[in-house]
Formats: C-alpha cells, structure tokens, sequence
C-alpha cells in the first residue's frame, strides 16, 4: 500500500490520473496522509473508478453535489465512478489517515456485458441519484461491512494468491454494497445533466486559468447561458463561478510555492490572479498566511 499526499490529474482535467492503474489487474491500495496534501484537502475532481474507502484515523468531510457528510474515524464508504467529490481533513486532534481501494469495476464483473456486471455491478454505478453510500459504526449491517473493509487492507500483496483473495474480499463487500444501496436503487431518478456541464466548465477554468475569464465565455464551454451558468455551479460546487476561479487559481498558487522557487510577482500573473498586493490579500484570507510564510513552512517540512 502507497503512502500518497498530493493528487494528479489528467491535463486540462479534473479527472485523477491514478500511477500504478494496470490494465491487467485495474487496482491500487492508497494510504492518504490528509494532513500532508496543500491545504489539507483534496480538491474537486472525479475518476472512472469505484472509490471504497475506510477512515483509519482522524476524520474527514466528502463534499459532493448532493450534500456533505463527515467521516470519523472507524466509518467508511463507497465513491460512485464519475461522481464529482473533494475531501477536507477535519480533525486537529489525531492524524487524518485514510485507506483506500481504487478499482475498475471489470476486477469484480470479468468481461463487459457480463451477468455479473448486468446484475449486481451496472444497477449501482448507473445509479444517478447514488454518489456515495455512507458506513457508520453503531449500525449492525454497516458494522458488518466496515469489518470487512477493514480486514481487506490487511492484506499483502507478497502473500501467495494475493489478487485472487483481495478480488475475493471485495467481491464479498459488494455483495453487502449492493444490498444496502437497494433503498436507495428504488428512489428513481433521472440523469443530472448539471453533473456533465459543470465538467464542462471545469476543464475549461483549468485549461484557461492563467488568463482573463469572462462568465459568457465560460457559460458557453457548456453550451449553457450565464444565468444557467450560475445555477449549475451553485447547485454542483456549492459556490459561484468567480469563487471557483479563484479558488482553482491558489491551488495552483500553493502548489507552486511549495514546489518551486519563483517569486511571488511571477506566481500571482502565472496563476491569473493579477498583480502581488491583490495576490497576498486575498491568499491570506485562503491560507491563513503570506505566500512567503507558506512557502516556508511547506518546503521546511519536506526535510
């Protein structure tokens, strides 16, 4: 299992690229030390792949469109493919660790179009009104599961017959995934087509971030009108479409700063956000700090 503390994503995406994702066994086991990624959360983004997830210490809040739910330690969860979601680590008491299986789903349902997959896997990921199914400690089935879950972590990948038991294992907890999801199968609802254009729109603020963007031009990366604009970042991300911009601009910033050696004038035109007095204001008001001060204590615990 891979520590990790950063993300990757694909160019112009917000799609996670996922090193060590093999065509021949789609699977990778991440430990995700929350504390340690820029601003202790993961940004907005989505993968192809089913997220199953277990808090081994600490907690976090997941945000998706739906709503936010809080993870504690001991609970955990599964992240429907293609599901937009972030991550912030929430406690200040204990590190915020948290267990993860990434996997394809043709690791449980073998070839496409299978009776497997027609059975037991499409019913859930084709599910719009399912982003994530929740785990908590104090329910008797989700108990039942989070052992499991738990247990399959446990596992190492030197152990002879290593990827047939983990195939095993989660096979086992999608079974149990797949009756507990059955209330939430039976609420029907119809594909949310806010979920496409905010993509749209993303990858358009990720490609065009460095230069000035005006709401029609971006309104129009997903065929959509301003006001339609607003409504789909307001009902997706739970923001405008200014905060978004903005927000992916110090992303960008932190990760600069933290990397590299520029000088703050070049970091604030480079990321868009205009000249080095408005830079360190409105970064204060996200970090809490000067770019320098950030700078300084995140290439200081590197060492």
């Amino acid at each position: 299992m891979k520590n990790i503390h950063s993300i990757e994503f694909y160019t112009g995406s917000k799609e996670e690229l996922l090193p060590g994702f093999e065509k021949d066994f789609p699977y990778i086991a991440s430990r995700a030390e929350l504390d340690k990624y820029i601003g202790c959360y993961v940004p907005w983004h989505w993968h192809r792949t089913v997220e199953l997830f277990y808090m081994e210490s600490g907690s976090i809040e997941y945000d998706t469109p739906g709503g936010k739910i809080l993870f504690p330690a001991g609970s955990g969860g599964m992240i429907n493919p293609n599901v937009l979601h972030m991550t912030k680590a929430i406690s200040q008491k204990e590190k915020n660790i948290q267990l993860l299986h990434i996997f394809d789903v043709s690791l449980l349902a073998g070839e496409q179009g299978s009776r497997i997959e027609q059975k037991y896997i499409s019913p859930v990921i084709t599910a719009p009104q399912i982003e994530v199914i929740p785990l908590f400690p104090g329910n008797a089935e989700e108990e039942r599961i989070l052992k499991l879950l738990a247990a399959s972590f446990c596992l190492s990948g030197d152990e002879f017959g290593y990827e047939i038991k983990l195939r095993e294992a989660l096979t086992e907890i999608w079974l149990m995934l797949f009756e507990r999801s059955r209330s939430m199968r039976e609420k029907k609802n119809e594909h949310n087509k806010s979920n496409d254009k905010i993509k749209l729109m993303m990858i358009y603020i990720h490609e065009h971030y460095r230069e000035k963007i005006s709401i029609p031009e971006l309104a129009a990366a997903a065929y959509l009108s301003e006001r339609e604009c607003y409504r789909v970042f307001h009902d997706c991300l739970h923001m405008t479409p200014v905060e978004y911009i903005t927000a992916y601009r110090l992303q960008v910033a932190c990760q600069m700063l933290a990397k590299g050696q520029e000088a703050v004038t070049v970091i604030s035109h480079e990321c868009g956000l205009g000249s080095s007095s408005y830079f360190g204001k409105v970064f204060r008001e996200y970090a809490h700090c000067s770019p320098i001060e950030y700078r300084k204590k995140c290439q200081n615990s590197d060492r």
